[in-house]
């Protein structure tokens, strides 16, 4: 029989020692890559890459035809610096400030109804707020137009008990184009309020109850701070939609009360001015980031913004 070196031996063990490392992390994390890998692979193809490509396209040009010209430059950001462009901007944070505050005022008691109710009732109501994600948002909006018409039930029922004399234009405001918002967007507002009244914890309103703090200044003093993190949530994710909101802004307000998706649309379609489009795409994503990290600054729950 051949005999083995001392060294011979020394390197056949770490030779088998690395074999079995090698296993041991195949056995380990081929699983994990064969889960996560394809999920992170589409995750890369269709946000990632989508992501990158308009970041790029935000810095080209467009030659006469209308072509984009993979050629650095910075006008397509000055050109957002116009002020027809800034009246639109106010307009839009006009119009998502007006939505939110009215979401919060209306959702939040109807977000405390829900969580405090020990009746059979309280899923009813819960369900009240899931319905309108079975259904697409632009054919109700398509529903609401026809209800606000000029010959719409609305103005039917005006005219029939002698409230109105007339047809009442409703549609193309300012205002109409602000409930179809609220309209759309109150159950986001709602469902990360309940989240946070549902982890309220009732020893708490007992305690300053026997210190003797009235209702509302329990409220103040108790509920509101701890639902704080909730409102903030809501607001994200009431306020960010309503700035991209095209659709209800064209089909209730006519043009009349536009925002920053409006302009977005315009330019990839009839405007022809893909680079300027992505430009404010960019604006808009950077806002949005911006938002959540000062909702993680005060110390938000991100999974109450689902991240």
């Amino acid at each position: 029989m051949p005999v083995i070196k001392e060294g011979e031996q020394m390197e056949l063990g770490e030779r088998n020692e690395k074999l079995i490392k090698k296993h041991k992390w195949r056995s380990n994390n081929l699983p994990a890559i064969a889960t996560v890998g394809p999920v992170a692979l589409l995750l890369v193809l269709l946000v990632a890459v989508p992501l990158i490509y308009v970041a790029v396209m935000s810095f080209c040009t467009t030659d006469q035809y209308y072509n984009v010209v993979f050629s650095f430059s910075l006008d397509n950001y000055k050109n957002l610096m116009s002020a027809d462009y800034m009246k639109i901007y106010i307009q839009s944070i006009v119009i998502a400030l007006l939505t939110t505050i009215i979401c919060i005022l209306v959702g939040y008691p109807f977000s405390y109804l829900i969580a405090r109710t020990k009746s059979r009732w309280k899923q009813l109501m819960y369900m009240l707020v899931i319905i309108p994600f079975w259904t697409n948002s632009l054919i109700r909006i398509y529903g609401w137009r026809t209800f606000l018409g000029t010959k719409g039930w609305l103005n039917t029922i005006l005219q029939t008990i002698g409230i109105t004399g007339g047809p009442v234009d409703f549609l193309y405001k300012q205002g109409t184009t602000v409930f179809g918002m609220v309209y759309c967007l109150i159950p986001f507002m709602i469902l990360p309020l309940y989240t946070s009244i549902e982890k309220l914890d009732g020893s708490l309103l007992e305690a300053a109850a026997d210190l003797g703090a009235k209702p509302f200044k329990r409220f103040l003093t108790v509920v509101l701070p701890l639902t704080s993190g909730g409102i903030f949530s809501g607001c994200i994710m009431v306020f960010i939609p309503c700035l991209g909101y095209f659709f209800v802004s064209n089909i209730l307000g006519g043009g009349n009360s536009d925002v920053i998706g409006n302009l977005i649309e315009r330019q990839f379609k009839s405007g022809n001015n893909w680079p300027l489009g992505a430009a404010l795409s960019i604006i808009l994503i950077i806002i949005t980031l911006l938002l959540v990290k000062l909702y993680q600054k005060i110390g938000g729950d991100m999974d109450e913004l689902g991240v």
